[in-house]
């Protein structure tokens, strides 16, 4: 009987799966795929390759022309036409209204994270004033600063301001308690207190905010281009897409529209991914 139950065990030990860990290279496809450049490359050619084909068999330019066309009008616009001086009139505007939207944003969070009406103060104005549609204020933006880059940047602004506030407000909220009485256990008080221990604690939020500041702004500044964005005949790329529309230079209205495209795609994947590898990543705040 003991014979058969260690026979037994025998058994049932050869037939039970080893597990161990096996290593194995991994193949160019594999490690191509692995990386997340090379899979939105592969995304972005294939929504190209369904435009042009879209396009050419819809054969109609004046309503929807093949991505060929639209990248001869850009090439075309970029090397003879005002499509560059276009694209850097917008981000010079827009650069104004960030920054500007960044700064007001960080004193009231600041503010509210140091005293109850601070606080008071910026729940009310977000609550009162981020489902506001900014370009809802563009007729109270052109009586009060005129035709001009000032209405721009006032309504850049309020698209910013608020959305950069609440994300870093709560980013600052859930910073835990150990980190705070860390803090105040070395004295820290008013600005100290925030750049030292809540901005680094926060800064997965903060980025956040950052990001979506910049998507509102981006989106806003093109519309109100669209709207009145030219003073003294210098628009930006809302007005250069308007512009076209009306000379029914639809290949170089749909490149005006790529170059909006382009710009956002190279700030979110460049500039904001090197912001977030080199801190959040780097300070182990995100996996």
């Amino acid at each position: 009987m003991g014979q058969a139950r260690i026979l037994m065990a025998d058994t049932e030990a050869a037939a039970a799966p080893q597990i161990g860990a096996v290593e194995r290279k991994l193949g160019l496809a594999e490690l191509l795929w692995g990386s997340a450049f090379i899979r939105k490359t592969l995304l972005i050619l294939v929504l190209a390759a369904i435009w042009q084909v879209y396009a050419s068999i819809l054969d109609n330019p004046l309503l929807f022309p093949t991505l060929g066309d639209t990248l001869s009008a850009m090439a075309d616009g970029f090397l003879h036409g005002p499509l560059a001086l276009r694209a850097w009139t917008s981000i010079k505007v827009l650069l104004m209204g960030y920054a500007a939207g960044i700064a007001l944003a960080a004193t009231l969070t600041v503010l509210a994270i140091n005293t109850r009406i601070g606080t008071d103060f910026l729940e009310t104005m977000t609550a009162m004033f981020n489902p506001l549609p900014a370009i809802a204020l563009l007729p109270l933006a052109l009586i009060w600063f005129g035709l001009g880059i000032g209405s721009l940047v006032f309504v850049l602004i309020h698209s910013v301001l608020w959305a950069v506030a609440l994300n870093t407000h709560s980013g600052f909220l859930a910073v835990s308690n150990t980190l705070r009485m860390v803090g105040r256990n070395y004295g820290l008080k008013g600005f100290g207190y925030v750049a030292r221990i809540l901005v680094p604690a926060a800064f997965p939020s903060i980025l956040t905010g950052l990001k979506i500041g910049w998507a509102f702004a981006w989106r806003t500044l093109i519309a109100a281009e669209l709207v009145f964005g030219v003073s003294s005949g210098q628009g930006g790329l809302g007005w250069f897409i308007f512009e076209n529309r009306n000379l029914l230079d639809i290949p170089s209205v749909f490149a005006g529209l790529l170059t909006v495209i382009i710009i956002g795609l190279v700030v979110e994947n460049v500039i904001f991914r090197t912001i977030e590898r080199r801190t959040v990543r780097r300070w182990g705040l995100q996996n």
